[in-house]
């Protein structure tokens, strides 16, 4: 069976002979708060476990070679910095560190890449670094959010109660079920609430508001509501979904 070739464990001679024909796939994710029952590193297990498993999945039909790239674990979360167990790097300088890693990997000969986003934080800045590099270096760029590949319906109104927990929401059902599946080891009992928060927003707008998180303790929805199955049905869907759209990149690029 072909698997995915993990850059940080290749030589040089190797990733040279392979950069110009494969399409190189970069997760990113964020280390933060995620509640009194997720681990801080959350975003950055779930955007490395996709990744890697729907790089592997790809590989075995790819026409061209799939390499997985070291996952960069910090992100834009200074939103949650008032409830500690954050580390946090401003927009600015994560636009930064994207652009001159796609920049470094050009200069590497890698022609393809796709970053896969694993903290909403970051959606802004991997558009923008994935914009700037294509704009200035040959190299074609790719950005998924993994979330999006499955959300059933406008996150923002979505509810709990009919359709399931709100996707990818923070520290809500949705990603406890995940890492669940992933890392059971690492998840505590969730807190339990008799509804879930209000939407922040009208649907259709993304709201910024540092003191809404306080009002609901730094997680949303029903994460008691979480089970291991559901966890490995979402990710299973997800890593199917993406290692989709890789080999139909892989095709066309």
């Amino acid at each position: 069976m072909n698997a995915a070739t993990r850059w940080a464990e290749t030589d040089r001679e190797r990733l040279a002979a392979l950069a110009g024909e494969a399409l190189v796939v970069l997760p990113i994710g964020s280390t933060e708060q995620h509640g009194p029952h997720l681990p801080t590193g959350t975003d950055a297990l779930l955007a490395a476990t996709v990744a890697e498993r729907a790089a592997d999945q790809a590989a075995e039909t790819s026409p061209r070679p799939i390499v997985l790239a070291p996952p960069l674990p910090y992100g834009c979360s200074d939103h949650h910095l008032p409830f500690g167990g954050t580390l946090s790097v401003s927009t600015q300088t994560l636009t930064a560190v994207l652009t001159e890693v796609i920049r470094s990997a050009v200069a590497g000969g890698v022609r393809r890449l796709v970053i896969v986003n694993g903290h909403g934080g970051n959606t802004g800045v991997c558009h923008a670094a994935a914009s700037t590099a294509a704009a200035h270096h040959p190299i074609a760029v790719a950005h998924v959010d993994y979330w999006r590949l499955v959300e059933p319906r406008d996150a923002a109104t979505a509810q709990v109660s009919d359709i399931g927990p709100p996707v990818p929401g923070h520290a809500g059902a949705f990603e406890t079920a995940l890492v669940m599946a992933v890392r059971p080891d690492l998840v505590r009992p969730a807190p339990q609430r008799d509804s879930p928060p209000a939407p922040p927003a009208p649907p259709g707008l993304e709201l910024h508001d540092a003191t809404a998180w306080s009002s609901i303790d730094g997680y949303t929805d029903l994460p008691h509501r979480a089970t291991s199955a559901d966890g490995h049905a979402r990710l299973d869907a997800v890593i199917t979904a993406l290692a989709e759209r890789l080999v139909l990149l892989a095709r066309t690029l």
